[in-house]
């Protein structure tokens, strides 16, 4: 007999200033309004803290990183988490000693922090310049266990990686949830990934049958550049997908927004045991996905 252990699930879209404590107060104010509308698990968007920076490779940059330990916008969201008694999964640019990371921390419904994930795809191109300030993650893909869920966290460019969301799942996530930051492409006019970004990661749901969370930003942000200012229209599109890849919720390309969705977990469990993509799974027949160019160069072949 199916259960009733049913989950409501939030994402989260707003446009950004550069005041942390503006941005952080809007996200408080939206996390408010989503535990109103119901929701146990609150995703915020990348980077919330302020612009997305990484359209340029400025030292001063390295300023708005902040150590892991005692983070007071993690802080915060420990005592919100608390008071609501919502899951919120937080993205902050970490400092470790000389390693910079682009980091979520997972804060339960208790204000416990669960751990951190270290975003594991660091994209390196026009207006996405991010391996200039992030190390690769190294905590792998990661599984949290909150009181609503066991939960996957990736961040933004991970999203595009379809072995970063099965990791999580054969780990046991029940849900996904992507936190970015994407827009338009500076280089580029002409280019609109977001139908492509959705369709994505609505193979990822549907693939491993679990629903998954995406929350983006809004709003045009310009940044000096080395070369001139650089500008990016975020394009939203905020989703929340069910578990055979059909999108529940959608906002739109310009407006603060709170998506919801709920879901019976015990139900979709099922229902991913009784589709047979796990039980027949031919682990040994991928070994073509540890290499970067599709061979095998072992002693043993």
């Amino acid at each position: 007999m199916e259960g009733e252990r049913k989950v409501v699930v939030a994402a989260l879209q707003f446009a950004c200033s550069d005041s942390v404590s503006g941005n952080v107060e809007t996200a408080e104010r939206l996390v408010r309004a989503a535990h109103k509308k119901g929701a146990n698990i609150v995703l915020i968007q990348e980077l919330f803290e302020g612009y997305y920076f990484c359209q340029a490779q400025r030292e001063d940059f390295f300023k708005r990183a902040k150590p892991y330990k005692d983070h007071p916008t993690i802080l915060r969201m420990q005592k919100l988490a608390q008071e609501l008694g919502v899951v919120i999964p937080v993205s902050f640019f970490e400092e470790a000693n000389n390693a910079h990371y682009n980091s979520v921390a997972i804060i339960d419904a208790d204000g416990t922090d669960l751990g951190l994930y270290r975003k594991s795809h660091i994209p390196d191109g026009p207006g996405y310049q991010e391996k200039f300030y992030f190390n690769p993650g190294d905590t792998g893909f990661k599984v949290f266990s909150t009181k609503f869920a066991k939960i996957g966290i990736a961040i933004c460019w991970d999203q595009w990686f379809p072995e970063a969301a099965r990791a999580m799942v054969l780990q046991g996530a029940e849900i996904l949830f992507y936190p970015t930051a994407i827009g338009s492409e500076p280089q580029d006019s002409e280019l609109d990934s977001r139908e492509h970004w959705k369709r994505v990661m609505c193979g990822h749901a549907g693939a491993n049958l679990v629903p998954l969370v995406a929350s983006n930003r809004i709003g045009k942000e310009t940044i000096e550049t080395e070369h001139g200012d650089s500008t990016i229209k975020f394009y939203g599109n905020s989703f929340i997908a069910g578990p055979t890849g059909e999108i529940m919720a959608l906002a739109n390309d310009k407006d603060e927004a709170i998506l919801t969705a709920e879901f019976n977990l015990d139900k979709i469990k099922y229902q991913r045991h009784s589709w047979g993509v796990f039980r027949d799974r031919r682990p040994d027949l991928y070994k073509a996905l540890l290499t970067l160019d599709g061979t095998r160069k072992s002693s043993s072949d």
